[in-house]
């Protein structure tokens, strides 16, 4: 019998009779009425009424009722879509499903249901099928894409760009795979509105990574993305804020445009914040951070919504306190000092130390606010809690730091509290208040030696204070304190000072030795250069002209207690070594009774530069490329590179600033601490403008000479310190000690001869360099260009020579004597001033 027969049927009650049989717990019986049902579909019947009754029908092993139900849902589920939904987890396992004819089956039922809440669910089944191990199945997977595509193309177009996105971070050849440029942001755009919440987050993604042509573009690339702060899906809204916070910066940021679009972000951000799961609170507050770093205007008049609740995580605590401390401004620091101050009091101790320190930032960062934070600090050491005092007395020598001698009058309240101090932070704080305001605590050397009797069970950071504040106290008072003094030296050192301050005799130990000691050691001695007594009779059959009507170079004066006359530093080294381009292969040094840097002490670091190569002196810099001096790491995303030029007998430091934090950085000044050569600023730092996000600015600063001298290790070393809005920088560099030659360091012939006759022996320094390749002119007209000037020139035995002075900044004068030979120069420096 044929299945002519389910077409025949007309009477009445069809549909409940069929509604049972679907119900039915007989399998035949069931297949029956599917067949009935599908019979009255084909001739027009309205048989929808059935659908969860033929949807349940699905979880069969037969086959053919498989193809029948599926057959059904194609029918019937664009008119109720609602109802497709309850047939999602059956397609999802029947793609996964041991038989490839009911895979595909499931693949192809799923593409031909045109309804977009279907569609959401197909991508992950239609990728796996699409790798599948049955080429039927894959076949049919590749027909529902195209299907897929006719469907619902924005939701293609942003798994393509979710796809190219991820392919792109993971490659190694730096080159995007995916071209951005108007037309492709404008399809883009258009998918936006019509794909899902998943899919804008991938399309405002790359939209992100996009660089608009001209303001213009960007404002109407911002004014179709603005809609998406709306949505209700959080990830969409922050990378709706992401891409806007982009584009805003292309845009002028005084335009109308700009103050409407950041009226527009505070809202979806404090909507954010009211989100019921607390990861999402969360995130939205870690993201707030960083926006208001950029832009603190954004929620200033938010700060509300960012006070603590009882019943807020530590997390989410931890991070509205930094932020409130963002946006803590005269205007409303006096309701935030009554939020921290009640935070205080709370019984989570990790939360009230964070409150407490954050008290001190308020202070540091709103000036008029300070006395007022000093008192809350105050009243919080009243309550005698233990950890709640050493916090406090951690902010408050920060405080005394950014306000020196202005609170004082709390010392005393302070020393009450020396006994509960417990914690090495606390400990070193307090130690450093004791010895900075020594002058003003009678019984500072009391309590600075209190801490002394368990000196070596403190922490290295207790150690390290109380060291420098009892140094501090004996420079104020050193008649009474001496013997604290060398009892903390004996505590440091475990031996009295005399045995590590060598007298005549351990400074002559530490010289490299002369030729003759290096004979007595049984050591190879370098070559030597004829003495001056054998040359000097040459020298005088020199045609040196006129005797000259001038003084011979006297000796410079120094404004400390640092002495350059002759012999006491070695200013060469070898540095002439890397001047010359070659490497040092022996050096000796001898002084008389006088201490020196041995040999290559200096020149090691290619203190003199590698003059070779560069040229002229004039504008270059003599360490190009320009060295990293501050990197982004230690400067809180400030790095500052730089090289020495000298320009027209001036000195600068040309110095490359880079922003690569999230805020613009303004306020630049910079100082030098005192140095060998009294190197310091001659005109103040000049950073044009506010520095802003991933901006870089070059800076010419002129150097001066006229700086406090203190003797250096290295001898050209300069400690420089750097302040800007953020926070003060201090770093460490080596200048190129030929920054200090003179273009007036030609020295008359007739004077030289006298002078070099006049430098006793023991100030000689000697060594060799090594693979010069260069004759002795080329060698003479390139240390002149860099104002090491060539007197004479003269052959001895064979070997040419050359007899050069050098004129520093601060008037002390090199005698050099250079010995050439193939392959290898050899040096005398003789030190004058």
């Amino acid at each position: 019998m044929t299945d002519s027969k389910y077409f025949t049927t007309t009477k009445k009650g069809e549909i409940f009779e069929l509604k049972s049989e679907l119900n039915s717990d007989k399998k035949e019986k069931k297949k029956e009425a599917v067949k009935k049902v599908i019979a009255s579909m084909t001739v027009g019947k309205d048989v929808s009424a059935l659908f969860p009754d033929v949807v349940n029908c699905m979880q069969t092993d037969n086959l053919e009722l498989k193809k029948l139900v599926y057959l059904y849902l194609m029918n019937y589920a664009k008119s109720q879509p609602d109802m497709a939904i309850l047939a999602v987890n059956t397609f999802v396992r029947d793609c996964e499903d041991p038989n490839p004819l009911i895979r595909a089956l499931a693949v192809r039922t799923m593409g031909c249901i045109r309804v977009d809440k279907i569609t959401e669910y197909l991508c992950e089944p239609l990728r796996k099928c699409l790798k599948d191990e049955d080429p039927y199945v894959r076949k049919t997977a590749a027909i529902c894409v195209a299907k897929l595509h006719d469907i619902s193309a924005p939701m293609v177009v942003a798994n393509a760009v979710a796809a190219l996105t991820e392919i792109n971070e993971a490659s190694s050849s730096g080159q995007p795979l995916m071209e951005l440029n108007t037309a492709t942001i404008n399809k883009l755009l258009t998918a936006l509105n019509e794909c899902t919440e998943w899919g804008q987050v991938f399309i405002l993604d790359a939209l992100s990574q996009y660089s608009p042509k001209d303001e213009r573009e960007a404002q109407s690339i911002c004014e179709r993305i603005t809609p998406r702060l709306a949505h209700a899906n959080a990830a969409v809204v922050l990378s709706a804020v992401k891409c806007l916070m982009k584009f805003m910066e292309l845009m002028a940021q005084d335009s109308e445009f700009v103050k409407n679009l950041q009226k527009k972000l505070a809202p979806p951000l404090v909507t954010l914040l009211s989100s019921e799961p607390e990861v999402v609170q969360y995130v939205a507050l870690r993201n707030i951070n960083l926006i208001v770093q950029k832009r603190p205007d954004l929620l200033k008049h938010e700060m509300k919504v960012f006070f603590v609740k009882y019943n807020d995580p530590i997390y989410v605590k931890l991070e509205k306190l930094d932020i409130m401390i963002r946006l803590a401004s005269e205007a409303n620091i006096v309701q935030v000092l009554s939020e921290l101050k009640e935070y205080a009091t709370e019984v989570d101790v990790d939360f009230v130390r964070k409150a407490v320190r954050a008290i001190g930032r308020c202070a540091i960062k709103v000036e008029t606010s300070a006395e007022r934070c000093v008192s809350t600090l105050l009243d919080l050491i009243q309550t005698k809690v233990n950890y709640v005092v050493q916090e406090a007395i951690v902010v408050i020598k920060d405080i005394f730091r950014k306000y020196p001698n202005k609170y004082e009058s709390i010392i005393s309240t302070l020393c009450e509290n020396l006994d509960t101090l417990d914690e090495p932070e606390a400990r070193a704080s307090m130690i450093w208040i004791i010895g900075e305001y020594a002058e003003r605590i009678d019984n500072a050397d009391e309590l600075l030696e209190s801490f002394l009797e368990g000196f070596h069970d403190e922490n290295t950071q207790v150690q390290l204070q109380l060291l420098t504040a009892i140094v501090k106290l004996f420079l104020k008072r050193p008649t009474d304190t001496q013997e604290l003094v060398q009892q903390v030296l004996t505590s440091v050192y475990h031996k009295p000072p005399s045995a590590f301050v060598e007298g005549r005799t351990g400074l002559r130990r530490a010289l490299p030795k002369v030729s003759g000691e290096a004979e007595e050691e049984n050591a190879a001695a370098p070559t030597v250069i004829p003495s001056q007594d054998s040359l000097i009779p040459d020298l005088l059959n020199m045609d040196i002209g006129a005797p000259p009507m001038m003084q011979q170079p006297t000796q410079s004066s120094s404004n400390d207690n640092t002495n350059f006359s002759g012999g006491s530093l070695d200013l060469l080294g070898g540095g002439l070594d890397s001047l010359l381009g070659g490497g040092t292969d022996t050096s000796v040094a001898a002084v008389g009774g006088t201490a020196v840097p041995p040999a290559g002490v200096v020149g090691n670091t290619g203190l003199l530069g590698d003059i070779f190569g560069l040229g002229t002196t004039e504008s270059v810099c003599y360490n190009a490329p320009k060295e990293v001096w501050l990197p982004a790491v230690r400067g809180k995303g400030l790095e500052i590179s730089g090289c020495f030029t000298r320009k027209s007998g001036t000195m600068y430091m040309e110095m490359s600033f880079t922003n690569k934090a999230m805020t613009s950085m303004t306020d630049f000044a910079i100082q030098f601490n005192k140095n060998s050569f009294g190197v310091s600023p001659a005109a103040p730092l000049n950073v044009p403008g506010p520095l802003a996000p991933n901006q870089l600015k070059d800076v010419a600063l002129p150097l001066a000479i006229n700086g406090p001298i203190q003797l250096m290790d290295p001898i050209n070393n300069l400690q420089v310190a750097v302040k800007n809005n953020i926070d003060v920088f201090y770093f460490a560099l080596l200048m190129p000690m030929h920054i200090f030659f003179t273009d007036d360091g030609l020295m008359e012939k007739r004077i030289f001869l006298s002078t070099w006759k006049d430098i006793p022996s023991q100030n000689e320094v000697q060594f060799n360099i090594n693979n010069v390749n260069m004759n002795p002119d080329q060698i003479s007209n390139k240390l002149q260009t860099n104002n090491v000037f060539t007197i004479a020139k003269r052959n001895v035995e064979g070997q040419d020579m050359l007899y050069q002075s050098i004129k520093l900044t601060n008037n002390i004068w090199v005698l050099t004597e250079l010995k050439v030979q193939p392959g290898n120069t050899t040096i005398v420096a003789c030190l004058y001033s």
